[in-house]
Protein backbone atom coordinates (compact mmCIF):
# COMPACT_ATOMS: atom_id res chain seq x y z
CA UNK A 1 0.00 0.00 0.00
CA UNK A 2 1.32 3.78 -0.71
CA UNK A 3 2.29 5.36 2.80
CA UNK A 4 -0.37 7.92 4.59
CA UNK A 5 0.64 11.45 3.27
CA UNK A 6 2.28 12.99 6.56
CA UNK A 7 0.47 16.76 7.65
CA UNK A 8 1.29 19.34 9.61
CA UNK A 9 -1.16 22.38 10.59
CA UNK A 10 1.69 24.63 11.39
CA UNK A 11 3.06 24.02 7.48
CA UNK A 12 -0.58 24.82 6.31
CA UNK A 13 -1.05 28.14 8.72
CA UNK A 14 2.57 29.18 8.10
CA UNK A 15 2.36 28.83 4.04
CA UNK A 16 0.76 32.05 2.61
CA UNK A 17 2.96 34.78 4.86
CA UNK A 18 6.53 32.39 3.91
CA UNK A 19 5.02 32.56 0.79
CA UNK A 20 4.62 36.09 0.61
CA UNK A 21 8.50 36.74 0.97
CA UNK A 22 9.59 34.01 -1.20
CA UNK A 23 7.85 36.04 -3.97
CA UNK A 24 9.56 38.99 -3.48
CA UNK A 25 13.22 37.54 -3.27
CA UNK A 26 12.78 33.97 -5.58
CA UNK A 27 11.24 35.83 -8.16
CA UNK A 28 14.13 36.04 -10.45
CA UNK A 29 15.53 32.58 -8.96
CA UNK A 30 15.56 29.23 -11.28
CA UNK A 31 16.66 26.12 -8.91
CA UNK A 32 15.95 26.03 -4.97
CA UNK A 33 16.94 23.36 -2.44
CA UNK A 34 14.52 23.25 0.34
CA UNK A 35 16.77 21.56 3.33
CA UNK A 36 14.70 19.47 5.86
CA UNK A 37 11.19 19.62 3.67
CA UNK A 38 9.46 17.36 6.79
CA UNK A 39 5.88 16.24 5.11
CA UNK A 40 6.06 18.07 1.80
CA UNK A 41 3.28 20.23 2.14
CA UNK A 42 5.81 23.81 1.54
CA UNK A 43 7.79 22.08 -1.56
CA UNK A 44 4.16 21.28 -3.03
CA UNK A 45 2.73 25.07 -2.38
CA UNK A 46 5.97 26.48 -2.82
CA UNK A 47 6.81 24.79 -6.21
CA UNK A 48 2.65 25.38 -6.99
CA UNK A 49 3.07 29.08 -6.50
CA UNK A 50 5.95 29.28 -8.39
CA UNK A 51 6.29 27.30 -11.48
CA UNK A 52 9.42 28.99 -12.68
CA UNK A 53 11.00 27.49 -10.16
CA UNK A 54 12.32 23.86 -9.88
CA UNK A 55 11.65 23.02 -6.02
CA UNK A 56 14.29 20.51 -4.91
CA UNK A 57 13.12 18.80 -1.34
CA UNK A 58 14.94 16.83 1.01
CA UNK A 59 15.09 15.65 4.14
CA UNK A 60 16.36 12.38 6.04
CA UNK A 61 16.11 9.28 4.37
CA UNK A 62 12.86 8.23 6.44
CA UNK A 63 10.76 11.01 5.46
CA UNK A 64 11.05 10.94 1.73
CA UNK A 65 8.28 8.28 1.59
CA UNK A 66 5.59 10.77 2.93
CA UNK A 67 7.39 13.15 1.18
CA UNK A 68 6.79 11.22 -1.82
CA UNK A 69 2.92 10.86 -1.40
CA UNK A 70 2.63 14.42 -1.70
CA UNK A 71 4.93 14.56 -4.38
CA UNK A 72 2.82 11.89 -6.95
CA UNK A 73 -0.63 13.29 -5.95
CA UNK A 74 0.66 16.79 -7.00
CA UNK A 75 2.29 16.00 -10.22
CA UNK A 76 4.21 18.98 -10.73
CA UNK A 77 6.53 19.55 -13.16
CA UNK A 78 9.01 21.56 -11.01
CA UNK A 79 8.84 19.24 -7.86
CA UNK A 80 11.54 16.31 -8.79
CA UNK A 81 11.73 13.85 -6.41
CA UNK A 82 13.08 14.82 -3.26
CA UNK A 83 16.96 14.10 -2.11
CA UNK A 84 17.83 12.40 0.95
CA UNK A 85 20.27 14.83 2.87
CA UNK A 86 21.76 14.44 6.19
CA UNK A 87 23.71 17.68 7.09
CA UNK A 88 26.63 15.92 7.75
CA UNK A 89 26.82 14.98 4.21
CA UNK A 90 27.05 13.98 1.21
CA UNK A 91 25.73 16.84 -0.03
CA UNK A 92 23.84 17.29 -3.92
CA UNK A 93 26.90 17.59 -6.36
CA UNK A 94 24.78 20.03 -8.42
CA UNK A 95 24.50 24.35 -7.48
CA UNK A 96 21.17 26.13 -6.40
CA UNK A 97 20.94 29.76 -6.97
CA UNK A 98 18.79 29.79 -3.82
CA UNK A 99 17.93 27.83 -0.61
CA UNK A 100 15.18 27.72 2.13
CA UNK A 101 14.56 25.50 5.21
CA UNK A 102 11.74 26.12 7.65
CA UNK A 103 11.50 25.58 11.52
CA UNK A 104 15.41 23.19 11.49
CA UNK A 105 17.92 25.47 12.87
CA UNK A 106 16.00 24.66 16.28
CA UNK A 107 15.97 21.29 15.73
CA UNK A 108 19.96 20.49 14.49
CA UNK A 109 22.21 20.65 17.29
CA UNK A 110 24.32 24.35 17.00
CA UNK A 111 27.47 21.85 15.73
CA UNK A 112 24.98 20.57 13.05
CA UNK A 113 23.98 24.01 12.40
CA UNK A 114 27.24 25.38 11.97
CA UNK A 115 27.59 22.01 9.27
CA UNK A 116 25.17 23.38 7.63
CA UNK A 117 26.64 26.44 6.68
CA UNK A 118 30.02 25.51 6.11
CA UNK A 119 27.92 23.09 3.38
CA UNK A 120 26.09 26.09 2.21
CA UNK A 121 29.42 27.32 0.53
CA UNK A 122 29.35 23.91 -1.86
CA UNK A 123 25.57 23.96 -2.56
CA UNK A 124 24.90 27.88 -3.30
CA UNK A 125 25.97 29.91 -6.10
CA UNK A 126 28.15 33.28 -5.60
CA UNK A 127 24.84 34.96 -6.41
CA UNK A 128 22.42 32.52 -4.42
CA UNK A 129 19.91 34.03 -1.86
CA UNK A 130 19.32 31.67 1.55
CA UNK A 131 16.02 32.27 3.41
CA UNK A 132 15.43 30.38 7.01
CA UNK A 133 12.41 30.64 8.89
CA UNK A 134 12.10 29.92 12.31
CA UNK A 135 11.94 31.48 16.12
CA UNK A 136 15.01 33.35 17.13
CA UNK A 137 16.45 34.81 20.33
CA UNK A 138 17.90 38.49 20.25
CA UNK A 139 20.77 39.52 22.21
CA UNK A 140 20.39 36.48 24.09
CA UNK A 141 16.30 36.85 24.87
CA UNK A 142 13.34 35.34 24.02
CA UNK A 143 10.93 37.05 22.16
CA UNK A 144 7.69 36.02 23.47
CA UNK A 145 6.76 33.95 26.63
CA UNK A 146 5.54 31.19 24.08
CA UNK A 147 9.05 31.32 22.48
CA UNK A 148 10.83 30.60 25.80
CA UNK A 149 7.81 27.74 26.44
CA UNK A 150 9.10 25.96 23.41
CA UNK A 151 12.25 26.17 23.87
CA UNK A 152 12.52 24.91 27.54
CA UNK A 153 9.98 21.90 25.36
CA UNK A 154 12.54 21.62 22.86
CA UNK A 155 15.48 20.85 25.51
CA UNK A 156 12.93 18.53 27.14
CA UNK A 157 12.88 16.40 23.98
CA UNK A 158 16.62 16.55 22.91
CA UNK A 159 19.07 18.59 24.85
CA UNK A 160 20.94 19.53 21.67
CA UNK A 161 18.09 21.31 20.29
CA UNK A 162 16.47 24.93 20.97
CA UNK A 163 15.83 28.32 19.75
CA UNK A 164 19.31 30.07 18.25
CA UNK A 165 20.08 33.47 18.73
CA UNK A 166 19.74 35.43 15.90
CA UNK A 167 23.34 36.87 16.07
CA UNK A 168 25.50 33.95 15.79
CA UNK A 169 23.03 32.42 12.97
CA UNK A 170 24.08 35.66 10.86
CA UNK A 171 27.58 35.60 11.87
CA UNK A 172 27.79 32.28 10.36
CA UNK A 173 25.76 33.59 7.25
CA UNK A 174 28.55 36.15 6.98
CA UNK A 175 31.94 33.73 7.46
CA UNK A 176 30.53 32.40 4.06
CA UNK A 177 30.25 35.68 2.50
CA UNK A 178 26.36 36.46 3.04
CA UNK A 179 24.59 39.87 4.01
CA UNK A 180 21.36 40.17 5.70
CA UNK A 181 19.03 41.27 3.05
CA UNK A 182 15.60 41.61 5.72
CA UNK A 183 14.46 40.43 8.85
CA UNK A 184 10.50 39.82 8.71
CA UNK A 185 8.55 39.64 11.34
CA UNK A 186 6.11 36.50 11.01
CA UNK A 187 2.76 35.15 12.73
CA UNK A 188 2.87 33.03 16.41
CA UNK A 189 6.50 34.96 16.67
CA UNK A 190 8.36 33.45 14.21
CA UNK A 191 10.90 35.49 11.69
CA UNK A 192 11.80 35.22 8.08
CA UNK A 193 15.13 35.75 7.34
CA UNK A 194 16.87 36.37 4.10
CA UNK A 195 21.04 37.19 3.16
CA UNK A 196 21.78 38.04 0.32
CA UNK A 197 25.75 37.85 -1.16
CA UNK A 198 27.53 40.96 0.35
CA UNK A 199 27.72 42.84 -2.98
CA UNK A 200 23.95 42.88 -4.00
CA UNK A 201 23.25 44.56 -0.54
CA UNK A 202 22.80 48.27 -1.24
CA UNK A 203 22.50 50.86 1.98
CA UNK A 204 19.19 50.87 1.30
CA UNK A 205 18.69 46.79 2.43
CA UNK A 206 21.00 47.65 5.23
CA UNK A 207 18.65 50.08 7.18
CA UNK A 208 15.77 48.24 5.80
CA UNK A 209 16.75 44.83 7.93
CA UNK A 210 17.92 47.16 10.60
CA UNK A 211 14.79 48.47 11.37
CA UNK A 212 12.63 45.36 10.97
CA UNK A 213 14.74 43.69 13.48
Amino acid sequence: MPPEKPYSDACERNREPILEVLRQYFADRRAVLEIGSGTGQHAVHFAAALPQLTWQASDLPERLPGMRAWFEEARLPNLPAPLALDVHGPWPAVQFDAVFTANTLHILSWEEVRTLFVALRTVLVPSGVLIVYGPFNYEGSYTSASNASFDVWLKEHSQRSGIRDFEAVDELARSIGLRLAEDRAMPAHNRTLVWRPSASIGPSDASDAARAQ
